[in-house]
């Protein structure tokens, strides 16, 4: 069965497949707080984009009972931090310049404590600015791919600096497409629960967005009712049922695949020509309804 539009689900509905912006506040991990999150609104899961370590703060967005399934866009975006890097010295003159030359591509292996294999791996910093040194402290901005140790950027930058470093406070800025000036504490959900508890549904809603907020940023692919229904029985997205997409072929982006109307259907590989009178153009890879 077929989503209602998103501007017209119940609360339950909403709940059931829905995404906050949650502040991650210091001291729980991002599995706890989700944890939490997930008890407080009674759904049977959820899921957080990119972990946080438990002392850094910032942008949590966690995905909601069967919006769990959402997981793998946020791999697909970028993420954005403002970082104290602690200096083991006086800052040299050529800090700035230092800085800006670990914009790019990095090589980087994950630290002992993580919980992926360490194997080194290529991560793209998109933007490194220093906006301000004081004593023994730097403060910078991170625009980078998902995936990025800033705690390994730190140290390196430091070795480079011949002082030495390491990460400070880090607080998480941007998880794409979601941005800090849009969330919400874990007290203001339990006080837009107790609303909603009496009947006031509108504070809950401000806060639990609909799961397709999620996707905003990937290449839209609209789908007719007829094809999104065949989708929700394992069938792939062909040429006829394809009403308009946006994205390259030649480039298998990630896709998210939506009814006119506005309901997410799918997630999956843009593989052909969607103007072709037939073949497969959406291979699958995460069915949503």
């Amino acid at each position: 069965m077929l989503r209602d539009p998103p501007d017209e689900r119940s609360l339950d509905s909403l709940v059931e497949f829905g995404v906050v912006n949650l502040d991650k506040p210091p001291g729980p991990s991002a599995h706890q707080v989700s944890g939490w999150l997930r008890d407080m609104l009674g759904v049977e899961k959820a899921a957080h984009a990119g972990t946080l370590d438990p002392k850094v703060t910032g942008c949590l967005p966690v995905l909601t009972g069967t919006a769990t399934r959402l997981a793998p866009a946020f791999l697909e975006g970028e993420k954005e931090y403002v970082a104290v890097l602690e200096l083991h010295g006086p800052a040299p003159a050529d800090v700035e310049s230092v800085v800006s030359e670990f914009e790019g591509d990095l090589y980087q292996k994950p630290p002992r404590k993580s919980a992926v294999s360490r194997r080194l791996r290529v991560r793209t910093v998109h933007e490194l600015d220093l906006l301000e040194v004081r004593e023994r402290k730097a403060l910078l901005r991170i625009r980078c791919e998902s995936g990025t140790y800033i705690r390994k950027l730190c140290h390196d930058v430091g070795l480079a600096l011949g002082t030495g470093a390491h990460m400070g406070h880090l607080r998480r800025t941007a998880t794409t497409p979601f941005v800090d000036t849009s969330l919400c504490s874990l007290y203001d959900l339990a006080d837009a629960i107790a609303f909603a508890g009496e009947g006031d549904e509108a504070p809950l809603r401000d806060l639990v967005e609909p799961g397709e907020r999620a996707l905003a940023h990937l290449p839209r692919v609209t789908i007719a009712p007829s094809a999104a229904r065949e989708v929700a029985h394992g069938a792939q997205v062909y040429a006829p049922g394809v009403i308009d997409a946006e994205g390259d072929p030649d480039e298998e982006p990630l896709v998210a695949c939506y009814t006119p109307d506005g309901p997410a259907i799918c997630l999956g590989r843009l593989v052909g020509n969607p103007d072709a009178d037939s073949g497969r153009v959406v291979a699958l890879e995460r069915v949503l309804v």
